[in-house]
């Protein structure tokens, strides 16, 4: 099929073979190597004339869903009363949390249970966030108030949910997350940290097992192999403890990243335009990308979710001009990981499909599939290829 017909591709789309070309592709052809993470304010680029411009703040508006979003998940107790009263409550509270894991409404990377609080970081599945934090919140509250005798709301407002841009975000936050306990005291120094088993962090470094826990996502950004991973993630970690609070991990778009009002209101008006919102944390453009082009979770069941990912593996084998059979039996050849990678970010962003069952169909293990994701994710922008298009081509096959 000539790229002239195939229509998940931009229009105006140049041919493949021309891309393939390009320096820029060449180089997400290359090994895939972290080439640095970059600081939190790598996305705020100032033009030749050295000024930035801001928008306006937007408003609170609804939740932004769909399936593969990234989410800082925040829950606070009504009058900042605590939420956790003995290991009971969190041992229930991790039950429901590994029931709804492990039926595919998520894939969780950290999280922390405090006192009066909670943190998740969670990439939704096929179920929407809302039904599946009404289900844990609405199912622990109820039998927290039996428990405990008490009637009444136990958590504060609705919950906080703040969509993510994983490059920077996902790590920093993974970190921030996991030093929660260490902040408040709960835990007086990281060694003690390590043994509190009520966060992810115990489980990335291999002192307790939550089979729920997407382990492999994680760790494979820190290296190919588990021990070097953990040894990494822990100086990753013992180098976050000096951060502090971190207020620029809460979302609001550039004003985040340009750490806090005070930063933004020091920048010039220019050009260039960026966007806010208290929903998202990223870069203006990211800001404005996922707002106009984040949609609700399509309606599909597990089945008809992995009949629509073979049409588009198919078409993504076309284009990147290798076989099927290659895509799903491992191949290390660069361009079918780079056609791997792809179909692995339509899988898990555009069909809420868990890595480790889509690492399976594709004949590779979890660790490094996850691994080549955000490779994946900039080799789709650089093709113009379209997750979203690639899903609904990939439906329309499958009716």
């Amino acid at each position: 099929m000539p790229a002239s017909e195939l229509p998940w591709l931009d229009p105006g789309q140049p041919p493949l073979a021309a891309i393939r070309s390009s320096s820029s592709l060449k180089l997400l052809l290359t090994d895939g190597k972290d080439r640095g993470r970059g600081s939190l304010n790598s996305f705020i680029t100032l033009k030749a004339h050295g000024e930035l411009s801001y928008g306006a703040r937007m408003p609170r508006g609804p939740r932004l869903d769909g399936p593969g979003v990234l989410h800082h998940l925040m829950v606070r107790g009504i009058e900042h009363r605590a939420i956790f009263q003995d290991e009971l409550d969190r041992r229930d509270f991790v039950a429901r949390l590994a029931t709804l894991t492990m039926t595919g409404a998520w894939e969780v990377y950290a999280w922390a249970l405090m006192p009066n609080h909670l943190h998740l970081l969670v990439r939704t599945g096929r179920r929407p966030l809302g039904r599946t934090m009404g289900s844990l919140l609405g199912g622990y509250a109820g039998a927290f108030n039996r428990r405990h005798r008490r009637r009444g709301h136990l958590f504060q407002n609705r919950f906080r949910s703040v969509v993510v841009e994983e490059e920077p975000y996902l790590l920093e936050l993974v970190r921030y997350i996991h030093l929660n306990p260490l902040r408040a005291g709960l835990v007086h120094d990281l060694h003690a940290l390590e043994a509190y088993p009520w966060s992810g962090h115990s489980v990335l470094l291999g002192r307790q097992s939550q089979p729920w826990q997407a382990v492999d996502t994680v760790l494979g950004q820190f290296g190919r192999r588990v021990g070097e991973a953990r040894r990494h993630y822990r100086r990753f970690v013992v180098e976050g403890v000096d951060k502090g609070r971190r207020p620029d991990l809460t979302g609001g778009g550039l004003r985040r990243s340009a750490g806090g009002w005070e930063g933004v209101a020091a920048l010039g008006r220019g050009r260039e335009r960026w966007a806010f919102d208290e929903r998202v944390l990223g870069s203006g453009p990211f800001v404005e990308r996922l707002l106009a082009e984040v949609a609700p979770a399509p309606d599909l069941g597990p089945a008809r979710a992995w009949r629509a990912l073979s049409h588009i593996r198919a078409q993504l084998a076309a284009s990147f001009a290798v076989s099927e059979a290659e895509l799903t039996r491992g191949s290390r050849r660069r361009a079918v990981a780079a056609a791997r990678a792809a179909v692995g970010v339509v899988a898990v962003d555009g069909l809420g499909l868990p890595v480790t069952r889509v690492a399976r169909a594709l004949g590779v293990t979890p660790m490094p599939l996850a691994r080549s994701l955000s490779r994946g994710r900039q080799l789709l922008t650089v093709l113009r290829l379209k997750v979203q298009a690639l899903v609904r081509s990939g439906l329309e096959q499958d009716k």
